[in-house]
């Protein structure tokens, strides 16, 4: 069996594929991200004793990239898919940027990618297979991060913001993706449940929210003064970050642990459809369990990722291979 980790090579991702790595030595787990700076496959290798660590390139913001991926995947034979860890992200706090497919950044990046790639990889999943979803508590306003609230209208207006929505501070996006892992996460379950009532597929999903960890490559495209704070003043003051404003502060390994648990702990193998901060299930946001945003969400992710009318029957989960 194998195991995917996307945004494994650093932070919290990096700290994941170790935990993973260690706890199933006889599983090829790839670790796939833009780039490899600092060779963390072999790292973890190292560290390890171990050679069952590979990293394999992977651009989430060309849906092109994604495919080549994925061919390169199938061509190599890889092993089936036993977790599926959808982690990578980033945010983008200046106007709004787009990527050679025409998509908001955030958006694309943080969702649009991700969709495909799993969708893309239907036919390499194993009978048994659990899907981990990346999110954030700053896509619940109650949780009061300091990040501005998530605004959901439609998908076609976060792929392609116009008017008022171009207004938008970036520091806002970023809660709304966030927001959009939930909606979608929520919609993969509703689609999952039928798969598992008629035995076709066990697969299930749940969404994680790590907390903040500062130091992470999340603020790479923040200025200067933002960069310094994130990488060298915050992860110097956890603790009192912790006792002063928001107890859900973590480093880089404490989260990678927990995901690394969500993902393969044998005590919550059988959830499905739920939310964890950390180790903890917990409710999400109020507007995460709207239906109708779940479903247009869906539906605009299946039409604006699929190329043909066999990819959308598939993608839908409509038809399996």
């Amino acid at each position: 069996m194998s195991i995917l980790i996307t945004g494994g090579t650093a932070g919290m991702g990096y700290h994941c594929a170790t935990a993973l790595a260690r706890q199933y030595p006889d599983r090829r787990i790839v670790i796939a991200s833009r780039s490899n700076a600092d060779n963390a496959s072999d790292r973890i290798n190292k560290a390890l004793n171990q050679n069952n660590v590979e990293y394999l390139r992977l651009d989430l913001g060309s849906l092109a990239e994604v495919r080549a991926f994925v061919k390169i995947w199938a061509d190599r034979n890889y092993s089936p898919i036993e977790y599926l860890l959808l982690n990578a992200g980033l945010q983008f706090p200046g106007e709004p940027e787009y990527t050679v497919d025409g998509f908001e950044k955030t958006f694309a990046i943080n969702h649009v990618g991700h969709a495909l790639l799993f969708s893309l990889l239907l036919p390499h999943l194993a009978h048994t297979a659990r899907i981990v979803i990346t999110s954030s508590g700053t896509h619940d306003p109650a949780q009061k991060t300091g990040m501005p609230d998530a605004i959901y209208n439609t998908a076609e207006e976060l792929a392609h913001p116009r008017g008022e929505s171009l207004k938008y501070p970036g520091r806002q996006r970023y809660p709304t993706s966030k927001l959009v892992n939930m909606l979608w996460g929520y919609a993969l379950e509703t689609r999952f449940k039928k798969l598992r009532e008629s035995n076709v597929r066990n697969w299930t999903v749940v969404m994680f929210d790590p907390g903040l960890m500062p130091g992470t490559g999340l603020v790479r495209s923040g200025n200067v003064i933002e960069r310094f704070i994130w990488f060298s003043l915050l992860p110097k003051i956890l603790p009192l970050l912790r006792a002063l404003m928001y107890p859900n502060i973590h480093t880089p390994a404490e989260s990678g642990g927990s995901l690394a648990w969500v993902a393969a702990s044998d005590e919550v193998q059988n959830t499905t459809g739920v939310y964890y901060e950390g180790k903890k299930e917990i409710k999400s946001s109020e507007l995460s369990y709207n239906k109708e945003k779940q479903e247009d969400l869906w539906e605009w992710t299946v039409n604006n990722i699929a190329t043909n009318p066999e990819e959308v029957e598939v993608f839908s989960l409509k038809r399996l291979g």
